[in-house]
Order: C-alpha cells, then sequence, then structure tokens
C-alpha cells in the first residue's frame, strides 16, 4: 500500500514537473518571440528614423542650396546694376551738367523749339518758363527775341524752384513740356541702360 502510494506520488511529482517544465518552455518561447518582435520592430522604427533624418538633410541641403544660389544670383544682379548705374551717370550726368550750364545751348534749342512750335490750329500764344537765375541773362535775351520769332506772342515767366532748364507750353498754362537737367539725365539713362547692359553683359 505504502508502495502503492509512493508510486502515485512520484506519477504527480514527474506530472507535476513535466507540465511545470512545459509551461516554462511555453513561456520561454513566448517570451523569446516578443523579445523578437521587439527587436524587429526597433530596428524597423530605427531604419524609419534613419530615412526621416537622410529625407530632411536631404531636403534641407536642397533649401541652403537653393538659397545660396537665390542669394548669389540677386547679389550678381545688383552688382552689375549699380556698375551699369556708375558708367551711364558717368556718362550722362557731366557732358549734360557742361552743356546745361552753357548759355548758347539753351538759346539754340528754346529757340528751335520757338520757331519748330506747332499748336495746331489753336492761335495761342507760347509760355517760357525759366529759372529765377536766368531772370537776367535769358529772360532779357528771349524778351528782346519774342517780337522777332513769335511776333511778340512769347510770355516769359521765372521760377525760383526751378534749378536749370526750361519748360514751354501753351500761354494758358493747359501744359507744360519739361527740358530740364534731370529730365534728360532719366531720358539718356533709360536710353543707355539695356545697350549699357549688353555692351557689359552680353544681350543675354
Amino acid at each position: 500500500m505504502e508502495q502503492k502510494l509512493q508510486e502515485l506520488l512520484d506519477k504527480i511529482y514527474n506530472e507535476g514537473v513535466a507540465k511545470g517544465q512545459d509551461v516554462a518552455a511555453t513561456m520561454v518561447r513566448d517570451a523569446e518571440r516578443k523579445a523578437e518582435r521587439i527587436v524587429e520592430e526597433a530596428k524597423k522604427e530605427a531604419e524609419e528614423i534613419r530615412n526621416r533624418a537622410n529625407e530632411e538633410a536631404e531636403e534641407l541641403r536642397r533649401n541652403v542650396s537653393s538659397e545660396l544660389r537665390l542669394s548669389a544670383e540677386q547679389a550678381l544682379h545688383a552688382l552689375r546694376q549699380q556698375v551699369s548705374h556708375l558708367i551711364i551717370t558717368k556718362a550722362v550726368n557731366e557732358p549734360l551738367r557742361d552743356a546745361f550750364s552753357g548759355r548758347e545751348f539753351l538759346k539754340k534749342i528754346i529757340e528751335t523749339l520757338i520757331r519748330n512750335w506747332d499748336p495746331g490750329n489753336e492761335a495761342r500764344g507760347l509760355a517760357l518758363l525759366l529759372p529765377e537765375k536766368e531772370r537776367e541773362e535769358l529772360g532779357q535775351y528771349f524778351s528782346a527775341k519774342a517780337r522777332e520769332i513769335l511776333n511778340g506772342s512769347l510770355e516769359i515767366r521765372f521760377d525760383d524752384k526751378l534749378e536749370s532748364g526750361f519748360r514751354i507750353g501753351p500761354e494758358d498754362g493747359s501744359y507744360l513740356i519739361s527740358f530740364t537737367e534731370k529730365d534728360f539725365q532719366a531720358f539718356f539713362s533709360d536710353y543707355l541702360r539695356p545697350k549699357t547692359k549688353a555692351l557689359l553683359y552680353g544681350s543675354n
């Protein structure tokens, strides 16, 4: 009886141990599988992070490269404009200053305009606007010339805000055409700008 009881106890023990070993083996296998999944997921996540970082770095490189290229183009364009402006200023301003300081030059231009003035069918006189500082010389000169050129129908006015050159138009003041040093500077600068750029940098 005792022997049977011992055998039964041994059998229960062995079955319990075997079952425990099976459970333990199953738990170890589950843990290993979970660990493998965690490792795989970690590797995958790390790869995704690395890929995102590479993409962001490449995007940043492209943006920086694009900004640098744009900045360089803008700087070059600004430099070209400055060089062109300096050349045009040198070519235009000094000769115009010399021309407008010469009274004979202004007299010839004004006389030519007056002689060729064509108001159409309107029979109205002309008004000549001169700088106040020219009252003595040009003012007196054209006052004397008015009768000869336009049978006296030339009104001469003076403006202390006008620094150089002159303005001319109908006597009623409906409009005035400006011929100042600044007007000629703007005209010749606009005319010379594309030609200067083409000469310096080519047609493109």
